[in-house]
Formats: structure tokens, C-alpha cells, sequence
């Protein structure tokens, strides 16, 4: 009987990581580091939650939710405010009760639904509203020389002119063009 038990808990422990890892939140905290150098070990490390779960039995979903917040807010710096901690933290109380009912079935059905529908996440960067037309062309101008002089050919790192949308469009004129095949473009005022 107690091969059973430490079977079903360490299908508990399986479980609590599965969640975890698919756990979008966490999968951005880690990827870029915010928990420093060390955020895979201490995201593997959170997989002792399941302890919290054996040390407190009747926990409540806001208990797990406040728990799941504060490791994520101590370990990694990271509010959570996409509304999945309610969700992965009822995962996790949920599959707790399949382990207390000794539900093996389903807890490994539950196991393998979010390792199923477990999805890769990459954070992006937005431009704030802060920005300016001025960052814009600094960044563009940037990006062109960097791919200049990656490039090493002078006619890849050359952006394609634009096509004149009208008769009154300012032309090219030929003082504009440098002798080594980059055109010198000016703002318009």
C-alpha cells in the first residue's frame, strides 16, 4: 500500500510540474531572466509546491492563488496580471483533490491534457506611446548601418528607394548620391 501512495504522489509532483511549466507567466519569467541568473533553477525549484500542498490539506484557492503571487513576486520580481493565476492555481487545488480521493486516473488525464496543450511563449516589446517619430528614424538609421556593415556587400546594405506617389514628390538628384553607392537621404520639411 505504500508503493501506492508514494506512486500517486509522485504523479502529484509530475502533475504540479506539468502545470507549472505550461504556465505562460512563468515561461516568460525564465526566458528572460527575471528571476537572474539562476530563474530555470529556481523555476524547477517551484516545483516544490507540492510540499505546500501536503503541509496544508485544506487550502483554500485564494491561499494557493496568494502563494503562487508571492513566489512569483519573490523569485522572479514579477506581478502576475494576466488572470492565470486563478486558473493554474484551481489546476493545481484540483488536481490536489484528485490526489487526496486517490483519483490516479484522473489526475494523470489532467496531467496530460495541460502537457498536451502546453504552448511555447515569447515575450515582445511594445512601443510606448512615448515614443516619437524622431526614435523611429534614430532606430531605422541604426538598424540600416548595422546591416551595412554586417552585410559586407555596399549594395545589400542600400534600401530600396520608394516610388514618387505623385508628380510634386521630391526626386533623387545626383549630388545626393555618394561615389561608394549609398544615398544620402534627407528630412523632409
Amino acid at each position: 500500500m505504500a508503493d501506492a501512495a508514494e506512486d500517486s504522489r509522485a504523479l502529484f509532483g509530475a502533475a504540479v510540474r506539468a502545470a507549472l511549466e505550461a504556465w505562460p507567466a512563468l515561461q516568460i519569467a525564465v526566458e528572460n531572466g527575471f528571476g537572474g541568473v539562476y530563474s530555470q533553477e529556481k523555476a524547477e525549484w517551484l516545483g516544490a509546491v507540492e510540499e505546500y500542498f501536503f503541509r496544508n490539506a485544506d487550502l483554500e484557492l485564494d491561499e494557493v492563488e496568494d502563494f503562487l503571487g508571492e513566489l512569483m513576486m519573490n523569485e522572479f520580481d514579477t506581478v502576475v496580471e494576466d488572470g492565470s493565476l486563478p486558473q493554474v492555481s484551481q489546476q493545481l487545488q484540483t488536481m490536489f483533490h484528485h490526489f487526496q480521493k486517490g483519483d490516479r486516473a484522473a489526475l494523470k488525464e489532467m496531467a496530460s491534457l495541460i502537457t498536451q496543450r502546453k504552448c511555447k511563449v515569447r515575450a515582445t516589446a511594445l512601443p510606448t506611446a512615448g515614443e516619437t517619430d524622431e526614435d523611429d528614424d534614430a532606430n531605422s538609421v541604426e538598424e540600416m548601418e548595422v546591416a551595412a556593415t554586417n552585410d559586407g556587400a555596399a549594395t545589400d546594405g542600400v534600401c530600396p528607394q520608394p516610388e514618387p506617389s505623385g508628380p510634386d514628390s521630391q526626386t533623387i538628384k545626383e549630388e545626393d548620391i555618394v561615389e561608394d553607392g549609398w544615398t544620402i537621404v534627407r528630412r523632409k520639411k
